[in-house]
């Protein structure tokens, strides 16, 4: 059984960076959609970054330019996140997604202070 855990997370300045990682446990990544969610208080969950079985990448048009995910090994995904915004504070989740069958991560909080 796949699981995954973000890690990363924390307060930082506007301006400033942050780089999340996914790491899983139990299977690799190696077949498996990934993406970076968010949701801040209030506000539905919502889909930031991708990144295919293939590498292709796609984006929120809000992080575009900003955020680049990345696949550093068959057990790890990341989030470079540059000149962050107080508007990304949110808690961030990891997703692997296999023909359908979903899991998630339990959520890493970032903070961006103005």
């Amino acid at each position: 059984q796949l699981q995954l855990v973000e890690s990363g997370g924390g307060l930082v300045q506007a301006g400033g960076s942050l780089r999340l990682s996914c790491a899983a446990s139990g299977s690799t990544l190696d077949n498996y959609a990934i993406g970076w969610y968010r949701q801040a208080p209030g506000k539905q969950r919502e889909l930031v970054a991708g990144i295919t079985i293939s590498g292709t990448t796609n984006y929120a048009d809000s992080v575009k330019g900003r955020f680049t995910i990345s696949r550093d090994n068959a057990k790890t995904v990341y989030l470079q996140m540059n000149s962050l915004k107080p508007e990304d504070t949110a808690v961030y989740y990891c997703n692997a997604e296999h023909y359908g069958v979903n899991y998630w991560g339990s959520g890493v909080l970032v903070t961006v202070s103005s």
